[in-house]
């Protein structure tokens, strides 16, 4: 919003010292030593920025302190109106962070940080743009939430100055704010702030919407100004004779809610029947409920419109009791009675902490609250680090619709509409969540992927060996359940690369005649130092990893491990070399690996051939890609022998399998009415499960083939599901689908 003419004329100098006055009369509450903090803060800001002006002509200065007089209606200390002065010092003028340390100290330094943006970096996408801004902000409001208080002081001021910007740019700055900045201010409980963005940006975004709605609004409220002056009086006169001290405002609703509810809702303007309100502020929280047994007393209440925001608080801390009453002509109006200390919180959410500090526990809940979901986005960041991921996490908790849901404690938890029993079970623990099993709501058993409702008690049944599945998230709802399954299911294929990796590297030093792998133990660590230097891999686990995801060969580490082991004076044991060498297949340069079917991630059953227990199966170790495991006879896996053959390494089934394997077969059939039905029913009877049926696209004939992708143990348990086939009438004959080769 600047450009850099030359020097300021003498009128800009002393538009921008009224600025500076006026707020420094904002300052009463602060100390002297603190006052003088934020006047050399101001003229450190001055000198950085002078010469530059805003679009509307005003010098740049008279922006910051704009944003530190926002900052003074939340009452921030002395260090956040320093930081706030000079937060665009570091972007926009070469300041340093160094520099500020020294003449401001290192909190004061670090506030600045936080609140620079991103200029240096590249960015791809608009998206990442946003992405890396916004986790720029997080990290920054994790440690000190005055980031985010300024940083939404500098977006009002923006927003309210939008007027002078092109008008090119009013989409996209409106849209951001409508997305990111307006939420954040809304889970902080900042509503006041949360309301003034989303009409800014309603104004900029739909500017010709916006001004047809002002003028219906002020038609309406000419019109009602009588009515609302009636209701006025006559809850006033009843809260009188009632002995009751009351405080009674009116309230309008936004713009943008007016906008929202007609188009979510497709109604017209004159269907919108709550457009005005009040509200009480009462002693005590007992008087809220007393004050809404007398309104009901007085106006008949709309079934179905009572919210207790009280018992249940939203998940930003706002506490109020919410009844609409039919008042007179047929009007609907709705109540809001809460406490001052509820008021504050409301209003002003985190802020209440600075505004109250003399009596800290008005606001120790909603600030409590706001700590809470910055330090969920905190562990997700940790757990990503692709930008656009982190958004994909975040981007669905900002906003406020929740369902609220019961522990089998009763203890009352608040997730996001259209969250599942996955998403609850995350919240509560990632442990749980990371080996849930099975739930059960309301007392009924219920699959992992079952929507909560409001009032559900929700139960999740949880095993020792039970994890995380790929297909959770397709369905779940929050960043943090989506963050902790991609980071289990990550570090559980990487663990597996490890082991199989370890497994590997035994088998090819016992080829050269070394019992074992050398254990990650502190006298060992001299011979890993210099073998991890020779790979230039970070450490063990990473060495290991990268020889079961076949991107280096164990038979040349193993060698390199000779080598160094000798230098040791450990010499091969040549009875083990010869016994190894002259037992290993003569195809393969490695060992055997045994295969029982839970490998997981670092093992892969290749499509091409769809080995089985049974079946003479050899393994190729690909270029990061694990160990890939093919028929003997499979085209595909020859054809890599004679191109790659020291990838190769021997494998063999275990004897006892821990489950199905998948293999295809093709059922030539009599085609005819309940054909499918009937050979669907032999594979039950041999008890084959199907994966998929393939019936082909061709006309009807005589004849046809089904092919099926069938779950099955071992070689022999195919044998007899074919035969029962055989068996079956309509069936002229079945085979099973191998490579052409």
């Amino acid at each position: 919003m600047k450009t850099a003419p030359p020097s300021p004329a003498p009128a800009a100098a002393n538009a921008a010292a009224a600025s500076f006055a006026a707020l420094e009369a904002r300052l009463d509450y602060l100390g002297e030593s603190d006052i003088e903090l934020v006047r050399r803060a101001y003229r450190f800001a001055d000198e950085a920025h002078l010469g530059q002006m805003r679009k509307s002509g005003e010098p740049y200065i008279t922006h910051p302190i704009a944003v530190a007089v926002q900052c003074t209606e939340w009452k921030l200390d002395a260090q956040a109106l320093a930081a706030a002065l000079m937060h665009d010092a570091m972007e926009d003028c070469g300041v340093t962070k160094h520099e500020l340390i020294e003449r401001f100290g290192a909190p004061v330094a670090e506030l600045v940080d936080g609140l620079t943006k991103l200029d240096k970096l590249e960015f791809n996408t608009r998206e990442e743009n946003q992405a890396e801004s916004f986790r720029k902000m997080l990290l920054a409001m994790a440690r000190d939430v005055r980031v985010i208080l300024i940083k939404l002081a500098d977006r009002s001021h923006n927003m309210r100055t939008m007027g002078d910007m092109p008008r090119s740019k009013w989409g996209r700055i409106s849209s951001e704010t409508l997305e990111i900045y307006a939420p954040i201010a809304y889970r902080l409980g900042l509503n006041e702030t949360y309301r003034e963005l989303q009409e800014l940006a309603f104004r900029h975004l739909k500017p010709w919407r916006h001004d047809v709605l002002a003028k219906a609004v002020s038609r309406a409220r000419n019109r009602r100004r009588d009515l609302v002056q009636k209701v006025q009086a006559e809850v006033e006169t009843l809260f009188a004779q009632a002995g009751m001290s009351i405080r009674i405002s009116g309230r309008e609703k936004t713009l943008y809610s007016i906008y929202k509810k007609m188009d979510s809702k497709h109604l017209s303007f004159a269907q919108v029947t709550d457009i005005y309100g009040f509200r009480l502020i009462v002693p005590s929280l007992i008087d809220c409920y007393t004050a809404m047994g007398h309104l009901h007393q007085m106006y008949k209440p709309v079934p179905g419109k009572f919210k207790d925001h009280i018992a249940i608080p939203k998940v930003n801390g706002y506490q109020s009791l919410h009844t609409t009453l039919v008042g007179p002509a047929g009007i609907n109006i709705e109540f809001q009675m809460r406490t001052e200390a509820m008021h504050v919180i409301a209003e002003s959410g985190v802020a209440a902490h600075w505004l109250y500090k003399a009596n800290p526990t008005q606001s120790q809940q909603a600030e409590h609250l706001g700590t809470q979901w910055l330090q969920s986005l905190l562990d997700i960041q940790n757990e990503t680090r692709d930008a656009a991921e982190f958004w994909d996490h975040v981007k669905v908790d900002l906003f406020p619709e929740a369902v609220y849901v019961f522990t089998p404690k009763s203890k009352i938890m608040a997730m996001p509409r259209g969250a599942t029993v996955v998403d609850f079970a995350y919240a509560i623990h990632s442990n749980i969540g990371d080996h849930a099993m099975a739930a059960r709501i309301n007392g009924d058993q219920v699959p992992l992927r079952t929507e909560l409702k409001n009032g559900d008690v929700v139960e999740v049944i949880t095993a020792p060996d039970s994890a995380p599945n790929p297909a959770w998230l397709a369905f779940v709802r929050t960043g943090r359940a989506r963050s902790k399954i991609r980071h289990h299911l990550k570090t559980m294929a990487q663990n597996e690369s490890v082991q199989l990796g370890e497994k590997l590297l035994g088998q090819a030093l016992r080829a050269e005649g070394i019992a074992q792998v050398p254990a990650d133990e502190p006298v060992h660590q001299g011979l890993w130092d210099k073998l991890l230097h020779f790979t230039g891999n970070r450490n063990r686990a990473d060495l290991l990893m990268d020889i079961g995801l076949g991107k280096r060969i164990a038979s040349i580490v193993a060698k390199r491990l000779v080598v160094l082991l000798g230098e040791q004076g450990q010499r091969p044991d040549a009875l083990l070399m010869t016994r190894e060498r002259f037992t290993a297949h003569e195809t393969v340069s490695q060992g055997a690996i045994t295969l029982d079917g839970s490998e997981n991630a670092s093992v892969v059953y290749s499509r091409c051939c769809r080995p089985l227990p049974g079946d003479e199966i050899v393994g190729y170790l690909g270029r990061g890609e694990g160990l890939a495991v093919h028929t003997r006879d499979c085209a595909l896996a020859r054809k890599l022998q004679q191109k790659d053959s020291e990838r190769f390494i021997g494998v063999e089934w275990s004897d006892e399998p821990t489950r199905n394997f998948e293999t295809a077969i093709e059922v030539t059939v009599v085609n005819g009415k309940g054909v499918l039905a009937r050979v669907a029913g032999a594979l039950a009877t041999a008890e084959a499960d199907i994966v998929h049926v393939d019936m082909g696209q061709e006309s009807a004939q005589d004849a046809a083939e089904l092919r099926f992708v069938l779950a099955v143990r071992d070689v022999q348990h195919l044998d007899a599901v074919m035969r029962q086939l055989k068996r079956t009438p309509s069936v002229i004959q079945t085979k099973r689908q191998l490579p052409k080769g």
